[in-house]
């Protein structure tokens, strides 16, 4: 077997960041379950179908995250240096993709708060999370959420079509003796530092300021649950900031603890904020 010996490339904080992030891949799973079956299965609200399926591909890209940075090193020696390389990188392309999946349905989600369908758009629920925020035509409320789950997605398609030396990590070039000549801008390859460090941040800045907006346009429980559901998104994508920054730093231990506990900090509160009503 692969993995028969003991792992060579994982130390102790690298057992508590997986051990870590496994649990909050299980809590995805569970994320997931609840809003499709309990939510979505009865109110069948396309809120709670993207909702649902925001933690799903969360849950996938956390994954194979998991793989590219914990089990996929461990193979070298069992296969050629390129091999292992192209290995690694159709794991990283993966992951990306499914990150802005979970993206394009969070953007589902916004667009059915902004946007919301005819037969969601009674105002009369005051604990529905899908009240009448702004008032348009049926067809261009149709468009703008179109609009709003495709670039993100059309984001996602970019990380799998472009070519590796866009995305390849320069250490891996390196570690394993690659002859491939990377496209950087500041030290970092040009795919990632336009997606990860110029797209992702004006979805995190997007993400949380417009659930405030909702927070503010509203009143009683709904504005709880969106100044609720704005404090949790601001939190994860502070994890997944922070995940970066430590890395980058050379800092395992702080890399291995703060950003999965802020992670898993952030679920409890999205959790809380979308049964609201329930718990209040």
């Amino acid at each position: 077997m692969i993995f028969e010996n003991n792992f060579r490339y994982f130390g102790f904080f690298d057992a508590i960041e997986m051990g870590l992030y496994f649990v909050i891949v299980g809590y995805y799973f569970l994320i997931f379950a609840f809003f499709l079956l309990m939510r979505f299965r009865t109110s069948k609200r396309l809120y709670w179908l993207f909702f649902s399926f925001l933690f799903l591909f969360l849950a996938a890209g956390r994954v194979f995250f998991i793989a590219y940075y914990f089990f996929i090193p461990e193979l070298q020696g069992s296969m050629g240096n390129v091999e292992l390389a192209s290995t690694l990188m159709l794991f990283y392309r993966l992951a990306q993709f499914s990150s802005w999946l979970a993206v394009a349905c969070l953007m589902g989600v916004l667009g059915v708060l902004l946007f919301p369908p005819e037969a969601e758009s009674d105002p009369t629920p005051k604990t529905d999370n899908t009240s009448t925020i702004i008032t348009l035509t049926p067809n261009l409320k149709i468009v703008f959420r179109i609009i709003l789950i495709a670039i993100p997605v059309f984001i996602g398609i970019l990380t799998l079509v472009l070519p590796d030396k866009l995305f390849m990590d320069p250490e891996i070039v390196e570690k394993y003796d690659l002859d491939i000549e990377l496209d950087t801008i500041w030290g970092f390859p040009i795919g990632i530092f336009i997606i990860n460090l110029v797209l992702l941040p004006i979805f995190i800045i997007a993400i949380p300021f417009l659930f405030i907006y909702l927070a503010i346009k509203t009143y009683g429980v709904l504005r709880k649950s969106y100044a609720l559901n704005a404090v949790g998104f601001l939190l994860y994508y502070t994890g997944r900031l922070l995940q970066g920054l430590f890395e980058i730093a050379r800092w395992p231990h702080l890399e291995s603890t703060i950003p999965p506990l802020i992670i898993l900090l952030s679920l409890l509160i999205i959790v809380i904020a979308n049964n609201y009503e329930q718990l209040r």
